[in-house]
């Protein structure tokens, strides 16, 4: 079904952008090809979330110089699969924003800039809307709620999941996000889990169509319950890769998965199932309360 994207909620901003910085993903798991990035120049961890607040209780302090290294050996990953990576610039002002999955999401209709909850945060949406000017990038605005990247799961064509803490992706945030998606005909599946687990994205990440990993424990049997009635599968990890971040992977497409390097379990379980997986140090940003999935939005994705 045909959906007037700009007649939503929140106004679209912008023009129709080059070809090779088209903002369009139908499904989590097609073949990336273009991501939005951001140097972690100014990484500093906010005790806002259990993750960050652990790891300034332990005597944490970012080491600048080594997570930067580690975002260099991201993006290295990346070109290596063939995936265009653009980038956000940096502020000293927003400690966060290397994190780029929270800000936006590219849906089958275009860029939509979110509406995070946690103040020290808006300020990279406004980046976004900047940089997606200057590429003449349309988006669209969520201006009712809040939500945030790492709760959203553009699952696959058809199929829409949003995690609901309530801290973070609050009821009426998923909905407004979820409005075109509805429209389109689409199955929306909304997952509630503890605020302590951050993001959804913590406990649950696609790595097929039809197949995903999670920490069952922490996920609502009901969510489950309808994951399997859809005929999809979830390998299941452990409760502790909640707060190591060791579900936070990114699907490349082609069965092929990127993941920290810290959680052997992650990569082994993906390997006994068929998976390509490259391992990336990613410490510096873990204890920031991020992982691989946090750091990349995708721009663009293709059917494999």
């Amino acid at each position: 079904m045909k959906v007037e994207f700009g007649a939503f909620d929140g106004g679209m901003v912008g023009k129709v952008p080059p070809a090779y910085l088209e903002s369009h993903v139908v499904s989590e798991t097609d073949r990336l090809t273009d991501v939005i990035l951001c140097q972690p120049l100014h990484l500093t961890p906010v005790p806002c979330c259990a993750v960050t607040r652990e790891a300034l209780a332990s005597g944490f302090t970012t080491d600048a110089a080594e997570a930067l290294r580690q975002h260099n050996m991201l993006v290295e990953a990346l070109e290596r699969h063939g995936v265009r990576c653009h980038s956000l610039v940096p502020s000293p002002d927003l400690p966060d924003m290397c994190f780029t999955r929270d800000i936006g999401v590219a849906t089958p209709w275009g860029m939509t800039a979110l509406n995070p909850a946690m103040p020290h945060r808006r300020g990279e949406v406004d980046a976004l809307l900047e940089t997606c000017a200057e590429w003449n990038m349309p988006v669209r605005q969520i201006t009712r709620g809040t939500i945030e990247g790492g709760d959203v799961c553009v699952a696959r064509e058809g199929l829409l999941i949003v995690g609901q803490s309530g801290e973070r992706s609050c009821a009426a945030g998923a909905e407004e996000f979820a409005a075109p998606f509805r429209a389109a005909g689409w199955d929306v599946l909304l997952c509630p889990f503890h605020a302590d687990h951050l993001h959804l994205d913590t406990i649950f990440c696609m790595v097929e169509k039809d197949e995903a990993i999670g920490c069952l424990e922490l996920l609502d049997p009901t969510f489950v319950e309808a994951l399997y009635e859809r005929g999809i599968k979830v390998i299941p990890m452990p409760t502790a890769l909640s707060s190591s971040l060791g579900c936070n992977i990114l699907s490349l497409g082609g069965r092929r998965i990127l993941t920290s390097a810290t959680d052997a379990v992650v990569t082994s379980a993906l390997r006994k199932a068929g998976y390509a997986v490259d391992e990336i140090d990613i410490s510096q940003f873990a204890a920031c309360g991020g992982g691989i999935h946090c750091l990349t939005q995708p721009l663009r994705r293709i059917p494999a």
